[in-house]
């Protein structure tokens, strides 16, 4: 679009800046604020700063083309307040409605300011509508990838927090799992397990599979690796656990256990890595 009909738009959203911005935020603030998923004050300024950034870059710009270096301001805000909605808990459809809700107050301006020009007015019109489609989109776009973001990290931080390494004596270490191990978690088990024997220097490692509900040839191999990579840094692992249909399942599928110390409970284990350390555990009597 050339630059007067981008001058017309400045002058429109320039001269009616404040009006307009009360409109496009009225449509939004009822939603947004029965929801509590923000602040009033919040909003005000989130659409505030946007029709800041947008007029700037629409006064320098040469076209309409929202994919030009020079539309990078409005991409970066937009980037901004899509990561941040995905936090707050908007919905995609409320994200991209932010952009797609200023046509209809910017429309009804364009038209009382380009009443007597119809050809400008249609021209500008589906220019403007070329703009905010392709920013609604974009919006909507790295909000998905921001939300992705969001949902992988929470699913690495649930497992690290199911698969707590705790120490149960001097040079004794537990690693009691619950649920199904697949690949990923086992590379989490493993990074947390080799963690804890660097710092605490432990020498045997309980691994309790109590909480498995079925061990299958992929979780066999899985827990081997897990012994294995904790025997290169020095420490013996003993698998607590082990119920008669698992120790069934593992015969029927051949899976070679005999290098690794296997029990039935993590106490018979317990009683096994104390005996291998040299330690003890003895009742104490009350006086009589």
């Amino acid at each position: 679009m050339n630059k007067p009909k981008g001058g017309a738009l400045v002058e429109v959203l320039t001269q009616q800046r404040d009006t307009l911005l009360s409109d496009w935020l009225n449509q939004h603030l009822s939603i947004a604020l029965r929801r509590g998923l923000t602040t009033e004050a919040e909003m005000s300024d989130q659409f505030r700063n946007f029709l800041n950034v947008f007029v700037d870059t629409l006064t320098n710009a040469e076209t309409f083309d929202a994919s030009r270096p020079e539309w990078e301001p409005v991409r970066t805000f937009l980037a901004d307040m899509s990561g941040l909605r995905a936090r707050q808990g908007f919905t995609p459809v409320e994200t991209a409605t932010f952009v797609f809700s200023l046509k209809a107050p910017l429309y009804a301006r364009l038209r009382h300011a380009l009443n007597d020009n119809p050809a400008a007015l249609a021209e500008t019109s589906w220019a403007v509508n070329l703009l905010l489609d392709a920013l609604g989109l974009y919006t909507t776009e790295v909000f998905q990838r921001s939300r992705e973001s969001i949902i992988l990290r929470q699913r690495e931080e649930l497992l690290e927090l199911s698969t707590p390494v705790v120490q149960l004596w001097e040079d004794i270490l537990a690693l009691p799992l619950i649920g199904t191990l697949d690949s990923a978690r086992t590379q989490v088990v493993m990074e947390s397990l080799l963690q804890k024997i660097v710092d605490t220097g432990a020498s045997i490692a309980i691994i309790d599979i109590t909480g498995v509900p079925t061990v299958d040839t992929l979780v066999a191999q899985h827990l081997l690796k897990t012994v294995a990579a904790a025997r290169l840094m020095g420490a013996d692992c003993i698998i607590s656990g082990i119920r008669p249909q698992i120790a069934q399942t593992i015969v029927h599928l051949g899976v070679d256990l005999t290098n690794v110390t296997t029990k039935a409970t993590l106490a018979d284990a317990f009683v096994v890595a104390l005996q291998r350390t040299g330690s003890s555990v003895a009742a104490v009597r009350g006086a009589n």
